[in-house]
């Protein structure tokens, strides 16, 4: 298969590409190298990724109309893997502008790509922080998503929408796919779990909203290779119209946030200095996927439980930081 991963860079591109390549798939993979995070890691992950005789990499920004319509006109793509965009809810009240040039407006420029191409099946990153102030859990795509609590959370959701436009328009193969809390080695620094190990080996206090009273839906990233590689032969099917599904992929357990800082203290061999601070703007309580229709859909199912995940990513971390200090 030749396929597209855009935002290869990034904590999931590289690995999906990594395992794409591995089975032996021609992988274009693309990424506007940012610098939202250290751009070593990002330089770092595209490296392992050129080891790969079937990997090509091009420097591109999907908000470039001109450069993505150019890149699909020339390489006839197979499947498209969506995972570039601009992550962080709290970051998104700080620099807005950045989130509509990426995750819109780079979105539309792609589905535009994916329609000229009429390609075989478009998979797209959306995220578990669309369910706003939704207070129904699990969280199922069942669910109403009017009220997102972020721009971060409004902007994925109007990917799920004008995905299903095209989806309805052109009749593209496409599916959704809700990401909750994803972790493990190679993260994003700009990640809790990442940096709290940074400060607890520093010393440094680590920044505990709500004040300890919130649980997430951690999910370890092999699951998440695995269920984007179910998804992606998986095509919506025949029946539906437009042919377009949205499924969660988390891990289905929530673990509550002290739990994890006690899990990373015992690996780390270091208690936290804890600061607890009230809930901050964007932020919810808990997350916590239903997956029930992917599981029917795909036969997924997560295998990694937060001990074994994290233990692994301290070990990673450890190793990358002391081999070389970033």
């Amino acid at each position: 298969m030749n396929i597209l991963v855009t935002g290869v860079a990034g904590f999931i591109g590289f690995f999906l590409a990594k395992r794409l390549l591995a089975e032996e798939n021609l992988v274009y993979g693309i990424d506007n190298l940012n610098n939202y995070y250290d751009i070593n890691l990002k330089h770092a992950r595209i490296a392992q990724l050129q080891g790969f005789n079937n990997f090509t990499f091009q420097y591109l920004d999907l908000s470039d109309r001109q450069a993505l319509s150019e890149l699909f006109i020339t390489h006839q793509f197979d499947y498209v893997i969506n995972l570039a965009a601009q992550a962080g809810v709290r970051y998104s009240l700080e620099n807005p502008h950045t989130y509509v040039d990426s995750n819109l407006t780079g979105f539309v420029n792609l589905l535009e790509g994916c329609r000229q191409q009429q390609i075989k099946h478009l998979i797209f990153a959306s995220s578990s922080s669309v369910y706003g102030a939704n207070t129904k859990i699990p969280f199922s795509t069942e669910d109403d998503v009017s009220q997102p609590l972020s721009l971060y959370a409004a902007t994925k959701r109007a990917n799920e929408l004008m995905a299903y436009t095209y989806s309805h328009l052109y009749q593209i193969p496409t599916t959704g796919l809700r990401f909750f809390t994803v972790y493990g080695p190679w993260g994003r620094p700009d990640m809790a779990y990442f940096s709290f190990t940074k400060k607890i080996l520093s010393g440094q206090p680590i920044q505990i909203f709500n004040y300890g009273k919130m649980q997430r839906d951690f999910t370890y990233i092999d699951d998440i290779i695995e269920g984007i590689v179910r998804v992606i032969k998986n095509l919506p099917s025949s029946d539906h119209s437009p042919p377009y599904q949205l499924y969660n992929l988390g891990n289905h357990r929530p673990v509550e946030l002290l739990y994890f800082i006690e899990l990373l203290e015992k690996y780390l061999g270091k208690q936290a200095q804890k600061e607890f601070l009230p809930m901050q703007p964007g932020d919810v309580p808990i997350t916590y996927a239903d997956i029930e229709n992917l599981t029917l859909a795909t036969g997924f199912e997560p295998i990694t439980p937060i001990e074994v995940g994290l233990e692994k990513f301290v070990t990673w971390y450890q190793d990358y930081y002391q081999s070389s200090p970033k």
